[in-house]
């Protein structure tokens, strides 16, 4: 979909069943995009809410329509939720760094950044522009599979990074090592090139399902178990709200030692905080309306917010957050617009939206992600919400750090 193609929220007419598919006619740019299969009358009323989105972005734009909200202040300040450590002595290598989820994550955990690669340009600028003193690598200079990793062995106490997850998610085709876009094989080779005492490499829950037993046993443990040093491996599986992360999201973490007794020493991190548990003693986890800063409605109980879409490939640009008909569904019971996100919140402000739902910005996703409100997006919209949706959430990735620290400190 395009930037300006809003998702339907209301049921599909049941008359459509019967019609036939029919091909679009913008071409894919992308090898690995899945267009939608649509019929002629679903085509044709995308194309009116196009036009329609794009005449109102004008009119918005040029002051002409009244605003339906003001201007939200968050009351999730997201910085609570990962506090600043001291320096622990240790250096930290980030390898697909995208907007930076791990790379702010162990950097609030006291390590000490040593360098980033990441191909694609704009995500590097991010990484750049946030912290200018980083030695950021991007676009070729950031492609894995051209690095020679042995030029950083000794000079790295933690490698971490989210290699692509598209070949093994649920959402994607899931076609492991057939999607080109893998880069575990390129993972290991780095990690048995440097030889750091430990790595996190993170992933979709998929990863870590049946389906996918033999691709983790062959390309992950087994080379890292037989390479010289062997690395002992923990497999933990995640939830960002059992750290404070308003938002339903998994995430399937690798987290590997060189020495035994830190292996042994690792525990899984415990929840910081606790959703819709008033038996608890944790803090407790926000709706989403309540991180926003929103008022609470009756018609629009308040709960987490559907997992942010991911992923920055396609024959068009989108600024949608929205990755299914359900989450569509979810994010029109919050009351809230997951379509057409806007630069800034008094952007959002000033464009209102045909249903009344509120409109998000880019700082309003990146908070519902769990980014710092200090980390700024210096790219182009779809890029922004690209970068945040496909980036571990921070506090996630802080408890993982954490966590880290505390096995390596024990050994």
């Amino acid at each position: 979909m395009s930037s300006s193609e809003p998702v339907a929220w209301d049921d599909e007419p049941t008359d459509l069943a019967t019609e036939p598919l029919v091909a679009s006619r913008i071409p894919s740019t992308h090898p690995l995009h899945q267009p939608w299969q649509l019929t002629a009358t679903e085509r044709e009323r995308y194309r009116l809410m196009a036009q329609r989105s794009r005449e109102q972005s004008r009119r918005a734009a040029a002051g002409e329509l009244d605003r339906l909200h003001e201007v939200n202040v968050p009351a999730l300040d997201t910085r609570d939720l990962m506090p600043r450590e001291e320096p622990n002595g240790l250096r930290a290598l980030s390898l697909y760094s995208g907007g930076g989820g791990l790379d702010v994550s162990f950097e609030r955990a006291g390590f000490e950044h040593v360098a980033s690669y990441e191909i694609l340009e704009h995500a590097a600028e991010t990484l750049a522009r946030n912290r200018p003193e980083w030695e950021v690598h991007g676009g070729a200079d950031g492609d894995v599979h051209g690095v020679k990793w042995k030029d950083w062995r000794g000079k790295v106490d933690v490698l971490h990074g989210g290699p692509p997850c598209q070949p093994f998610s649920n959402a994607g085709r899931q076609q492991g090592h057939l999607d080109p876009r893998d880069c575990w094989p390129a993972t290991v080779k780095a990690i048995r090139a440097i030889q750091p005492i430990a790595f996190v490499a993170e992933n979709v829950p998929a990863l870590a399902s049946a389906k996918f037993t033999d691709y983790v046993r062959d390309v992950i443990v087994e080379p890292l178990e037989r390479s010289r040093p062997r690395y002992y491996m923990h497999r933990v599986l995640l939830e960002a709200k059992d750290f404070g992360v308003p938002q339903v999201r998994k995430r399937v973490a690798f987290v590997g030692f060189r020495s035994k007794k830190a292996y042994d020493a690792f525990r899984k991190p415990a929840p910081t905080h606790a959703w819709n548990d008033p038996d608890s003693d944790l803090p407790r986890t926000m709706g989403v309306r309540e991180a926003l800063g929103l008022a609470q409605m009756e018609e629009h109980p308040d709960r987490l917010a559907p997992t942010i879409r991911s992923g920055l490939t396609g024959p068009r640009f989108t600024t949608s957050i929205c990755n299914s008909t359900s989450a569509a569904k979810s994010w029109a019971a919050l009351g809230l617009w997951p379509n057409g996100v806007a630069v800034t919140r008094e952007a959002a402000s000033a464009f209102p939206t045909d249903t009344g739902a509120f409109r998000l910005s880019v700082a309003d996703v990146a908070l519902i992600q769990g980014f710092p409100p200090t980390w700024t997006w210096p790219s182009a919209v779809y890029q922004a919400v690209g970068q945040i949706g496909n980036a571990v959430p921070p506090p996630l990735g802080w408890a993982v750090a954490m966590a880290v620290t505390a096995a390596l400190s024990a050994s």
